[in-house]
Formats: structure tokens, sequence, C-alpha cells
């Protein structure tokens, strides 16, 4: 299995360091880079073309926000999740909405990390069950100015159907599984669900699916 490689952008020196020590005893890991802030994490984005990006919100100069917004422009390919020690509920939604794949807190155990990079790697989305309620909660808001015809109207019979599943925090395999399909097909039709919806990652998409009233919030955010 070829390792994933990671980019730790983080301005704490002794967090980033000791983050970087204990990743690197894993064999399924690659340290590209580290970056002090925002604006290097960018340009080291750029130039090591990282799987992962683990990014700080709160950083001097370009914050992980912004930095956040040009790396998955630039790159949609590579995945930015936050880590940090922020759970205000702004940060998380500006986190998500600026194309964050998952956002995790600094309180994490290095088991658990390590456990949900390997998911991100999947494509799974690492969100914790608080962090998820804020996000689906947020994103399930009726807007005013929704039109009268939903976005989930252009997807196929199948696609609603992953889409439903994808918001009960099923993983690819075990949406397959569900469907009796293969994994590599599941990947195939999300990628489809989010260029028909005009989507960045699958968190948004399963906000979606709850605004849109394909299952019960409770159960998305459970």
């Amino acid at each position: 299995m070829k390792p994933i490689r990671l980019l730790l952008a983080d301005d704490h020196t002794l967090f980033r360091k000791g983050l970087v020590s204990l990743l690197n005893q894993e064999k399924c890991f690659e340290i590209l880079g580290e970056a002090e802030n925002g604006r290097e994490a960018v340009t080291q984005a750029n130039e090591k073309s990282p799987d992962i990006v683990l990014m700080d919100i709160h950083m001097p100069g370009v914050n992980g926000l912004d930095a956040t917004r040009q790396i998955t422009k630039a790159r949609p390919e590579t995945r930015v999740v936050i880590l940090t020690f922020s759970e205000e509920d702004q940060d998380v939604f500006e986190a998500i909405k600026s194309g964050a794949y998952g956002y995790l807190s600094k309180k994490i155990t290095p088991a658990r990390l390590n456990e949900l990079l390997l998911g991100v790697a999947r494509g799974e989305a690492p969100l914790s069950g608080t962090t998820a309620s804020k996000i689906l909660k947020e994103f399930a808001a009726p807007s005013s100015t929704s039109a009268p015809n939903s976005p989930v109207d252009e997807l196929s019979e199948r696609e609603r159907e992953i889409l439903k599943l994808l918001a009960e925090g099923l993983t690819n395999k075990e949406i397959g599984c569900r469907l009796i399909i293969a994994e590599n097909t599941v990947k195939n039709h999300l990628k489809n669900i989010l260029a028909k919806l005009h989507l960045r990652n699958r968190v948004q998409a399963a906000a979606l699916a709850l605004k849109e009233g394909l299952l019960p919030l409770k159960t998305a955010a459970s």
C-alpha cells in the first residue's frame, strides 16, 4: 500500500513537531512538509501535492480557513482536514463551507487520529458526533431564497439512494454492501452526485440530503 502523503500546518512548533513524531511512527504515512502559517501551507500544497493537509485555523498572516479555500480551489484532489482546539460553531461552519473535508479537535487521541486519517484516504469524512450535528443543523437551515425545484431532482434514483445512505453516515464500503454494488461503483456515483449538486465534499452532500428531507435530522446527526 502506498503511504498517505501528509502536509502539517500549525504555528505552534511544539505541537507540530510532536505530531510529526507520532505520525512518523506509522508506515502508512509520509510527512511531505510542515508549514507555520496558511501562506506556507498553500505554497507547499502546490509544490508537494499532498493527499491530506492537516490544518490549524488560527495562524498568523493567512489563516487556516483562507488557506483551505485556496488549496481546495487549486487542488480539489487534496483533502484538507482541520485540526484545532476551536469548537466555536462559526469556525466549524466556515471550515466546511471553505471546502474542508473534516474537522477534528486537538484533544483527539493519536490512535483515533491515525484511524480517521486512514478513513480520509478511503473517502470518509472525519467528524465527531457533536461536530457533525452542528454542521448538519447549520446546512439544513431552510433558505428563504431556495428555488422551487430541489437540486436533488437532478439525481438518478440510484444516486438519491446513495446520497441518503451517505447522510446516514455509511462509508463507501458499507454503502456498497447495502446496495450489493462494488465500492468503486459507489465512488463513481459519489463523484457524479457532487458534480451535479455543485458541492465540494461528502459532508456538504450529507447536509443537503438532510435539508431536502431525504432523512430526519436525528438520523443524520446521530
